[in-house]
Parts: C-alpha cells; sequence; structure tokens
C-alpha cells in the first residue's frame, strides 16, 4: 500500500516557540523515521505528509493514499486530536486509529468518563471545576488528585496534583486554569498500583497485548506518573509486566473501555488500583506515542516480546479490514463517485506542495505560533 504519514513534528514547534511541555505530546523525528522504516520493511510504500495544513494542501491538489497513518496530535481546542481524521473523512481517505467522536471524546476525559460510566464500567467519581464556584459544590472523599481536563502525556500533572486541603486545591485548580486555560478535572486519589494495557484491534476483534506496570523510583516525582516522570521514564520509573492476578483484572476492564468508546486499531487504557485493590479506568489514549524506546506502549511491547515492527503491522492490518469491510458493502459506482468528488476542489489558492523533509514547516503551512508571542520566520524545510 501506499500509506501517508500525518504528525505533528515537536522540533518545528520548539523553534516557533514553544516551550517543552506545550509540545510533549508531538512527536521526534527519529519516531516517523523508525515508523516509516517498519512500514517499509512491512513492504508498503510512505508519504510523509507532516501536520493538518500540509494535509489540506496535499488532498486540494489531488493526493490520495491508500491510507493513511495518523499520529498527528493537533495544537489547539478540545477537538484537535480529530482534526487530522476529520480532514480525511471529508476526502473519503481511510486512515489508522479512531474516528472524529471517539478521538474528540477521549481527549476530554469528562466527557470520556460519563460515558464509560454509562456503560457500567468502572472509573472514579469526578468533579469539574471550571471556575472557583465549582469547588462550592464538589462532593468527593480526600485526599484528591487535580488534572487538566484535556490534555495528554500527564502534561499539568506534577507533585502537586495531590491535595489534601481546601487551600491546596485552590491552588492546584487555578494553575490548570492560568497554565491551560480550561477546566481542572478533580478525582479521589488512588493510592494503589497504576498499571497501563497495550491493546490492538477494534470491537469485538480487540486484544490486550498485555499489562506494564509503571512503579516509581528514586529521585521521581512522587505519587503518580507526572509528566516529569513520563519524560525522564528512563531515570525515574521501572516498566515490568504485571502479575497474572492482576493483569487479568486490569485486561478485561481495559478491553470494556476500549470497545465501549469505539476506539480502533491500536492504543492503551490507563488504571490505577485504590487501596483495596480495586481498579479503575483512569484515561483512554487511542492516539498512543510510538517512539520505539521512550513510549509506553512500545516499551509494553518490548516486555512482551512484541517487536516494533510486528506492533506496527498490527495496526495497519485492523485499519485495513476496516477498510476491505467498507469498501465490501459499497458498490463499485458508489466508490467511483466519492472518489471523484472527493478530488473535485476550487480552492482560491492551493500552496505549491514542497519536498521539505518529515514534513517540516514550509511558507504555505501557516502561522504556528503561541497566540501572544511574535510572529517566527517559517522555515522553508530546504
Amino acid at each position: 500500500m501506499n500509506i501517508g504519514l500525518t504528525y505533528d513534528l515537536r522540533d518545528d514547534y520548539l523553534a516557533a516557540g514553544y516551550g517543552e511541555e506545550e509540545t510533549a505530546e508531538f512527536d521526534r523525528a527519529d519516531t516517523i523515521d523508525r515508523l516509516a522504516e517498519a512500514l517499509r520493511a512491512l513492504g508498503h510504500e510512505t508519504d510523509r505528509i507532516g501536520r493538518a495544513p500540509r494535509l489540506i494542501e496535499r488532498v486540494a491538489a489531488g493526493d490520495r493514499w491508500d491510507l493513511v497513518f495518523n499520529i498527528a496530535e493537533g495544537l489547539r481546542g478540545y477537538g484537535r486530536e480529530s482534526q487530522v481524521p476529520a480532514i480525511l473523512d471529508v476526502y473519503d481517505v481511510p486512515y489508522t486509529f479512531s474516528d472524529v467522536l471517539t478521538s474528540a471524546l477521549t481527549l476530554h476525559k469528562g466527557m470520556a468518563k460519563r460515558v464509560l460510566r454509562d456503560c457500567g464500567v468502572a472509573t472514579t467519581p469526578f468533579h469539574e471545576v471550571a471556575t472557583p464556584a465549582d469547588l462550592d459544590t464538589l462532593s468527593l472523599p480526600w485526599p484528591l488528585f487535580v488534572k487538566p481536563v484535556a490534555e495528554g502525556t500527564a502534561k499539568g500533572i506534577d507533585g502537586a496534583s495531590k491535595v489534601t486541603s481546601r487551600g491546596e486545591l485552590e491552588a492546584a485548580c487555578a494553575r490548570i486554569h492560568r497554565q491551560f486555560d480550561q477546566p481542572a478535572l478533580v478525582e479521589p486519589f488512588l493510592a494503589g498500583r497504576e498499571f497501563t494495557v497495550g491493546i490492538t484491534g477494534t470491537g469485538a476483534e480487540a486484544v490486550a497485548i498485555g499489562t506494564l506496570e509503571v512503579e516509581l523510583i528514586g529521585g521521581a516525582e512522587p505519587h503518580s506518573y507526572t509528566y516529569v516522570n513520563k519524560e525522564q521514564c528512563e531515570e525515574l520509573c521501572r516498566y515490568s509486566i504485571a502479575p497474572r492476578p492482576w493483569s487479568l483484572r486490569c485486561e478485561t476492564l481495559a478491553l470494556s473501555a476500549w470497545r465501549a468508546l469505539h476506539c480502533r486499531d491500536g492504543g492503551r487504557v490507563d488504571l490505577r488500583a485504590d487501596e483495596a485493590g480495586e481498579v479503575y479506568v483512569m484515561e483512554i489514549n487511542p492516539l498512543p506515542g510510538l517512539h520505539p524506546e521512550h513510549s509506553d506502549l512500545p516499551i509494553l511491547c518490548g516486555h512482551v516480546g512484541m517487536a516494533y515492527v510486528d506492533l506496527i503491522d498490527r495496526i495497519v492490518s485492523s485499519a485495513r479490514r476496516r477498510v476491505d469491510a467498507m469498501n465490501g458493502r459499497r458498490p463499485a459506482s458508489a466508490r467511483r463517485t466519492t472518489s471523484a468528488l472527493s478530488r473535485e476542489t476550487t480552492p482560491s489558492k492551493v500552496h505549491a506542495v514542497g519536498s521539505a523533509p518529515c514534513g517540516r514547516l514550509s511558507a504555505g503551512d501557516g502561522p504556528i505560533r503561541p497566540a501572544d508571542r511574535p510572529a517566527v520566520a517559517a522555515q522553508s524545510g530546504s
């Protein structure tokens, strides 16, 4: 297959003036290199598209792919992880991982927890704090844990996220509001063990790869898998395959959450136990990090003896089965009509498509800068 790659390259955003934590979800250049190598090893051709504005240029110019391997996180808003899926849906281009609805739903932890709760999947009670007045109606058992309602890679989580008093709670929520301009999610702090379950596949075909236990070691920030602990995981964390009694419980619960939220192809479900040993779903990651040595899902695969190329093959195979099934349900005439319509574009201006390595920014990519900072000269991509 001819497979396009969509992604946000961290170096581009750092060069444009964004900070380390702001860009934590974006990908390193070597992640894209290794992903492309794995796809080529599986017999596919690869085309590095880059971020959403570059994708818009490419599809408007008539470019198409058999499949797009999408790991683009997006920059702004609750729907940022849905931006590339939405563009590809408009042009009827198939892609890996979850669709527009699931991508937006899982990013907003409060909304995801509401759906999980309605589906009978064990998750902690919670309270969203958008304004200081919201604290007056909070009724949860102490201690509490505070984090942004819609961030990934543990952004906004540190040693002060566990709070034991009203003053600490107010300060933690205010920091979330100030730093991320979004509500804080407040939950009871769970003092037990922490796990992540890797999953590949879709619906009834989804399977758990295994359960990884995350343990903090000397020098780590306390209490949880914080942003710093995750960024410096090689020095601050120890990973091991969970004992079988724990993994059975975690994987059963994780698959229930995965299917309830209609996640696809591959990802992770993070869980934590309370002092009594009851396990709860904390959050779902349907767009997992794929750095071979630094990201949780490949780390888990390494612990269970699954090669990186085999993980990528599982993800692509799951997406391909979905595409084949959809094409089989549509008459050939409908497929031809959809394809023709998706190629009809009347843009007032289509920028020339450059040959920037690894999808780096070019002048046609538009601004990529924090709103409160001066414009940063766009990279030429040469």
